[in-house]
């Protein structure tokens, strides 16, 4: 009779597990992928407290040192819910600062843009009537833009009048969803400030874990790379909000002396579009010139001129100074990494494409320096010249 040896047969049924466990996910893969979103639903104060923790553990730390200093030894204890009160308090002060200026102006140029859609109608009338003179473009001058804009304005009123007046059933979802947003919110604040508050603590305790339960080798790789990933995601945010900041900033004061129309607004534009990689700046770009160009054209021309002046200046001078040097990755793993990110995680991934294709780019050329030294490593990155030599 044929026996099978312990091992055999504990590998046997851990592979007959794995076929079977696998075959359920493929069958019910409608029913996984909703119970991993619940999943991810219910950590999402987490994250969102994790996200907010990373963005104020460079300038609370810088605080935490400020105050063990000054405090001396008699204050070390203090030093970090000290550092945490500050932190928290620098970030509101911006919040607060940046809608008290923000938000009046936004309104009065919202208020004034929708104020003048006649004018504004009327001027893209005149320029498609002068293209039809010159063009002999007939079916263009019977358009009436300017009633068809008016028809089209009362129409969406009309129907946004309607939708409110058949939403008032639902008036009890949404008070749910608003205050299911406001208490993840303050849940994800307060978990921030756990993580503030005890960082040194907790990554104390993650690094023990890791060399307790993993290899010695592995171990060392593994908090090789999360050092990289914490490095480089944040060099990227802080480079990404001082530049976010620096350029609207500059647009602003541009506009107010060269006196184009919207300046809150635009520069409002301008510094969110550049949050987003690659593309930000001329999202920005078009948006700004679209607004301005129902004023004047001339206007909206000599804007996108100012703004390419200025992101040249910000981008080759103010930047490199005040962040910093890039995050090293080449302009087609940029593309790649905010195309392919944005498609799969929409904007959280085209926030954190960039950053983690870094990631991944740094670890794989460390690795191939690793296994191809010396000749054989130039001859891989410069075929070219090994080939003509």
């Amino acid at each position: 009779m044929l026996t099978l040896d312990n091992g055999v047969f504990r590998k046997l049924l851990l592979l007959i597990t794995y076929v079977v466990a696998l075959v359920v996910v493929i069958v019910k893969i409608d029913v996984v992928l909703d119970w991993c979103s619940g999943v991810l639903l219910a950590f999402r104060p987490i994250f969102i407290g994790f996200a907010i923790a990373f963005i104020l553990s460079r300038p609370c730390n810088f605080f935490a040192r400020l105050y063990a200093k000054g405090l001396g030894k008699r204050g070390e204890k203090l030093a970090r819910p000290l550092a945490v009160v500050t932190a928290y308090v620098m970030l509101f002060a911006v919040i607060g600062v940046l809608i008290s200026l923000v938000v009046p102006e936004l309104t009065r140029s919202i208020q004034r843009f929708v104020g003048n859609m006649n004018i504004y109608a009327e001027n893209l009338q005149e320029v498609i009537d002068f293209i039809t003179q010159r063009l002999s473009l007939e079916n263009l001058a019977k358009l009436n833009l300017p009633d068809k804009i008016n028809d089209i304005l009362g129409d969406a009123l009309n129907q946004v009048l309607d939708t409110l007046t058949g939403t008032v059933p639902h008036l009890i979802s949404a008070t749910s969803s608003l205050v299911s947003a406001v208490v993840t919110t303050v849940i994800s604040f307060v978990f921030s400030v756990y993580m503030l508050s005890g960082g040194p603590k907790l990554t104390a305790q993650c690094r023990r874990l890791v060399v307790v339960y993993l290899p010695e080798s592995i171990a060392k790789r593994v908090l090789a790379v999360v050092h990289l990933t914490a490095d480089t995601f944040t060099k990227y945010v802080s480079g990404q909000l001082i530049e976010a900041c620096i350029l609207g900033s500059l647009c602003f004061i541009g506009m107010v002396v060269f006196r184009f129309d919207y300046a809150p607004l635009i520069s409002v534009i301008i510094g969110v579009s550049a949050l987003i990689p690659v593309a930000g700046a001329y999202i920005g770009a078009v948006l700004a010139a679209l607004l301005l160009a129902m004023i004047s054209p001339i206007k909206a021309f000599w804007f996108l001129v100012f703004l390419a002046v200025l992101q040249q200046l910000e981008g080759n001078l103010i930047y490199p100074r005040v962040v910093g040097t890039s995050l090293g990755l080449p302009g087609i793993w940029v593309l790649a990494a905010v195309t392919v990110g944005s498609s799969l995680l929409g904007f959280i991934g085209l926030v954190i494409s960039v950053p983690l294709t870094a990631v991944v780019y740094t670890i794989l050329k460390y690795d191939l320096r690793q296994r191809l030294p010396g000749k054989e490593l130039q001859e891989v990155e410069d075929p070219q010249e090994s080939g003509e030599a």
